[in-house]
């Protein structure tokens, strides 16, 4: 009767035991596919960049002088803020250095007065920015 008792309880704890590590690796399973991450970095090189390359704005071409007016220069140049030149007044915009379209795209490129450097487009291209000034200007 002894050896009987023995017997099941050490099958008693074998169960115990084989149950414990199976859900244990069922739990690790589920904790691991939390935590797996959200996306990759993918940088210029990799073998993945291929995969998105021409998904960027970039690859849609240059903006046009319209759009970048529209969305980084009117705030100011629409109302003369801080004395910027007037959105279509051309004469304000001749006044500044004869109208010169070089020397005006070198004020846009480093900034002048409370205009930051590139206005508030960063990532605008120095022909995207000649493009505004000729539209802005008229010129």
């Amino acid at each position: 009767m002894t050896l009987r008792k023995i017997l099941l309880a050490s099958a008693a704890m074998l169960v115990v035991v084989a149950g414990n590590a199976f859900a244990a690796t069922a739990n690790e399973e589920a904790i691991a596919e939390r935590l797996k991450p959200y996306g990759t970095v993918c940088l210029v090189g990799d073998p993945c960049a291929e995969d998105v390359a021409g998904g960027g704005a970039a690859a849609a071409g240059p903006r046009s002088g319209a759009d970048v007016v529209g969305k980084f220069c009117s705030a100011c140049h629409s109302a003369g803020v801080l004395g910027a030149p007037k959105i279509g007044d051309s004469a304000a915009w001749s006044a500044r250095h004869g109208g010169d379209l070089d020397e005006l795209l070198k004020n846009a490129i480093a900034g002048l007065n409370a205009m930051p450097p590139r206005g508030t487009c960063g990532d605008c291209s120095d022909e995207e920015l000649m493009a505004a000034i000729k539209e802005m200007s008229g010129l």
